[in-house]
């Protein structure tokens, strides 16, 4: 039998479940404990197929809309991207119990974008259409209130009167080199824009962004652990793909892997986004140790101590 090739691994931290996604989990964990299943979920709790199909085998019901849950007083939770002011004023209508585990960074982004409504600016937000932390953030205002653009050359054909106060706000998960093109575009030709008190960017984009970037320098190929519809793994991969990284993929499991992509590769870094349990990246791990000769290394960019409390009534034990 031949001997396994060597492969040197860069495992980065941070990687895998943030504090929000992590008070989400707890946010439905903790609901089935209080109320017995089912409890319902509209939408995915977090974008990440392992984490969804572990918690609708505890009796989790996801819903697309509210429309799908039947009268009575079932706990309906709304899922960490956030949702717009629309669904729970729905809700309250019909009468269902509600528990929201929107991400508090998101929440924060919703409250600097009513806020500068308040103050009668309009707001363009930096986003990806049809996300739906961007669909929560525009139902938080009016219809007409909020712009969406995703890219710098979209800030070219915005148009608006001379006396319009501007204001800008971003969605979480977003590249922080992407916001910056469009950052710088938008406060070039709208100068007296209104920024953010502080960035929108969530630390843990930023975190799981650098150490990413860094290991990116030191390898010939990128796993990134994450959901294809997960805004922060994606990015994860686009930023290994800009520094140089011949080989980036985006894989939600082990069983999605193309090895014949790593012959000959010698060097290698893995990450997982901000919705990937670390279970997945161990499998991914085990899976590369069957075929090659592993060394593994941890690069570490930041320590993360963040901490989400849960919505009171969980942490009372009261009803929804």
């Amino acid at each position: 039998m031949s001997a396994k090739p060597p492969l040197h691994i860069v495992l980065c931290a941070p990687r895998g479940f943030c504090a929000g996604v992590v008070r989400a989990i707890d946010v439905v964990e903790t609901a089935l404990k209080l109320h017995g299943a089912p409890v319902y979920v509209r939408h995915e709790i977090v974008h990440n197929k392992y984490v969804v199909d572990s918690l609708r085998a505890k009796g989790v019901v996801f819903v697309k809309e509210l429309s799908e849950v039947p009268a009575g007083d079932r706990p309906v939770i709304f899922s960490a991207h956030g949702v717009a002011k629309s669904i729970p004023a729905e809700a309250e209508r019909r009468g269902l119990a509600t528990i929201d585990a929107t991400c508090p960074l998101v929440t924060k982004v919703h409250r600097e974008a009513q806020a500068h409504h308040k103050r009668g600016r309009h707001v363009i937000l930096i986003g990806h259409v049809g996300h739906p932390e961007v669909v929560g953030t525009i139902g938080q205002l009016p219809p007409g209130s909020v712009t969406l653009v995703s890219e710098s050359a979209d800030v070219e054909t915005l148009t608006f009167p001379d006396a319009r106060e501007l204001a800008y706000v971003t969605q979480t998960t977003l590249s922080v080199d992407d916001t910056r093109d469009v950052i710088e575009a938008l406060t070039r030709r709208f100068p007296a824009i209104h920024a953010p008190p502080l960035g929108d960017i969530c630390y843990a984009t930023t975190n799981r962004q650098e150490a990413i970037k860094r290991a990116a320098k030191l390898v010939e190929a990128v796993v990134v652990v994450g959901a294809a519809n997960s805004s922060n793994s994606q990015r994860l991969r686009e930023v290994a793909e800009r520094e140089g990284c011949r080989i980036s993929v985006l894989v939600p499991g082990i069983e999605a892997i193309d090895w014949s992509l790593f012959d000959g590769v010698k060097t290698l870094a893995i990450t997982a986004g901000a919705s990937a349990p670390e279970v997945l990246v161990e499998r991914i791990l085990d899976g590369f140790a069957e075929r090659f000769a592993i060394n593994v290394e941890t690069l570490t960019t930041a320590d993360e101590s963040m901490f989400f409390p849960l919505p009171r009534m969980l942490r009372e034990g009261s009803p929804a």
